[in-house]
């Protein structure tokens, strides 16, 4: 009997040995997460895997309760329904069709931001409000360069967007997609900034500007012109375009930056036209090896590889071969960026350039001029248009509009030889429509006209005569 007590003492002693020594020596460490003095931090395994980061924090990078800021902005996300011709030949008339988008009240008087290619080409324009009033828009500018156009609809003390400062956007800061997709009212997503200053080159012509903010909100057909906004229901983009293969959302979309849509809707506001100013360069971004053979530190910056004569750079000194790094103390990466940058100022406006040259970072200032290399902002007159086809306009007086009955703009010259002269278009006829879409100012026209790709109609009237005459001709033929 004593020997069968001894051997179960044994087995109890080794086993209480080997518990202790398994819990002293051998026990994996564990992860406790504890939060004193208002900072995470971890034990165990975690705390000697980050021993030489005692300061590491581990932070929600923003707040995931997005219901503020959807009730801040859906209200004042628009539905836009544009009536479009197309289809047809140049002398033939075509289909009308709907383009379906979104749009975003900027002002309580019912000012109105969206996609220049939801409103281009349309005879008519309505917009619906999150309360589902309906009214007829009246479209105050369109650049497409930007892909930014303005209505403005007859309404007042409308709920509105507030703008945001889409240069402290942060990329893995959360955002919403507010707009209309598939005609669906009111939808909101929400997502990541994925990238900053994007360029995809969807956007044709010399002046254009990409400078997308990249995120994964979901975005789909209708979502154009809608809010991109942040967490506190500020406007920080004007969503655009989508990449796929499919038609639908695959998991990238991309939004114009609000400081960028400020400066356009301003210029739309008080200009009728888009005051764009010009460093007047011309640009590529660098590579590492260029970077290298120029002692930069790093491929960050813009290279110049044509000055202007006369042009705003030149007047400042800057010559090919210097690269870019700085606008305004802010840091330049890409040549997006610049032209993102500079596409916020108008003609005679001064900025501060940081640039690179045989190993030194300088600066200068530059006083900015627009694509004539002038330093004047400028309002449509009327003859931006003659030396391409030869006419010149002018706004119609109180007393024509009242004999005429018109809304519209005269031609009050046709040059000898011209595209419109070789249409035989006399000067007092009044143009009321460009390409179908109606116009009431020398600025709509001569916007109109400018975006017009190839094809130009020009309709209207002739004072004493009721029939309605139509000029076709393509531009530049």
């Amino acid at each position: 009997m004593r020997k069968y007590v001894l051997l179960a003492l044994v087995c109890i002693g080794s086993s209480l040995l080997s518990v202790f020594i398994y819990s002293r020596w051998l026990a994996p460490s564990q992860v406790i997460w504890s939060n004193q003095g208002g900072e995470t931090r971890m034990a165990g395994l975690v705390d000697k895997l980050f021993e030489q980061r005692s300061n590491a924090e581990f932070r929600s990078s923003s707040p995931t309760d997005f219901i503020k800021a959807a009730e801040v902005a859906t209200p004042g996300v628009v539905n836009i329904r544009a009536l479009i011709e197309t289809g047809g030949s140049l002398w033939g008339t075509g289909s009308l069709t709907g383009s379906s988008g979104s749009g975003v009240v900027v002002s309580p008087e019912g000012y109105i931001v969206t996609n220049h290619h939801v409103v281009e080409k349309s005879k008519d324009i309505k917009v619906t409000l999150a309360d589902k009033r309906t009214y007829q828009a009246k479209l105050i500018g369109s650049d497409p360069s930007t892909d930014i156009a303005l209505l403005k609809i007859e309404e007042s003390d409308l709920p509105f967007v507030i703008f945001g400062n889409s240069d402290s956007v942060r990329v893995g800061e959360w955002v919403l997609a507010v707009g209309n997709p598939f005609n669906l009212e009111s939808t909101v997503t929400a997502g990541i900034v994925s990238a900053k200053g994007r360029n995809i080159n969807i956007l044709s012509g010399a002046a254009s500007i990409e400078s997308f903010i990249q995120t994964d909100a979901a975005v789909n057909p209708g979502n154009s012109g809608g809010a991109l906004v942040n967490t506190v229901g500020e406007l920080i983009g004007v969503n655009t375009a989508i990449i796929t293969e499919s038609g639908s959302y695959e998991g990238y979309s991309f939004a114009v930056p609000s400081n960028l849509v400020k400066k356009i809707v301003s210029d739309l506001r008080e200009f009728g036209t888009v005051q764009r100013a010009f460093l007047g360069v011309g640009i590529q971004d660098l590579d590492s090896e260029t970077a290298r053979d120029l002692g930069l530190p790093n491929a960050e910056g813009v290279l110049i590889n044509r000055v202007t004569t006369e042009g705003a750079a030149s007047d400042a000194g800057l010559k090919p071969g210097d690269v870019v790094v700085g606008i305004d103390n802010t840091h330049v990466r890409s040549t997006s960026e610049l032209q993102e940058y500079v596409g916020r100022f108008r003609p005679g406006e001064t900025v501060q350039v940081d640039y690179w040259r045989e190993n030194k970072r300088l600066r200068t200032k530059i006083v900015l001029k627009d694509v004539n290399n002038s330093t004047k902002t400028a309002r449509a007159i009327g003859n931006e248009m003659e030396p391409e086809l030869g006419l010149a306009l002018r706004n119609l007086s109180r007393e024509e509009q009242r004999k005429l009955r018109l809304q519209g703009v005269m031609v009050s010259s046709v040059r000898r030889g011209s595209l419109v002269y070789e249409t035989n278009m006399q000067p007092g006829f009044v143009i009321t429509s460009v390409n179908g879409k109606r116009v009431g100012t020398v600025s709509e026209a001569v916007e109109a006209m400018q975006s017009a790709y190839i094809n130009l109609s020009l309709d209207g009237y002739y004072e004493g005569e009721s029939d309605l005459y139509s000029y076709r001709f393509k531009k530049g033929g």
